[in-house]
């Protein structure tokens, strides 16, 4: 079964970084065995959303148009980690923030493809 455990989350304030990671653990042996990874958020009282994913087996990245140009997602594949730069956050950032994975990249903004899920990191961003 595999596990993805996320961290990096804190708070900062508006303008800052942070860096999240998300490390996998299984029988995969590797993020690059779970062919589809994305960041999703979700705020109180919100819909959950993805925000960026990568294609693990080409290294294609897509992002949601609110975090275009600030966040970036990014593999190591020998550390089995995913990675999610975010700088210049906002407050309207702050969220729980869960990585997942698919077996398959079809519809990938589609919660329900997903798989496997991380159990989030809080990410607090003040004004």
């Amino acid at each position: 079964q595999v596990q993805l455990v996320e961290s990096g989350g804190g708070s900062v304030q508006a303008g800052g970084s942070l860096r999240l990671s998300c490390a996998a653990f299984g029988y995969t042996g590797s993020i690059y065995n779970i062919p589809c990874m994305t960041w999703f958020r979700q705020a109180p009282g919100k819909e959950r959303e993805g925000v960026a994913v990568i294609y693990t087996g080409d290294g294609s990245t897509y992002y949601a148009d609110s975090v275009k140009g600030r966040f970036t997602i990014s593999q190591d594949n020998a550390k089995s980690t995913l990675w999610l730069q975010m700088n210049s956050l906002k407050p309207e950032d702050t969220a729980m923030y869960y990585c997942a994975g698919a077996p398959i990249c079809g519809n990938h903004w589609y919660a329900g493809n997903y798989r496997y899920w991380g159990q989030g990191t809080q990410v607090t961003v003040s004004s």
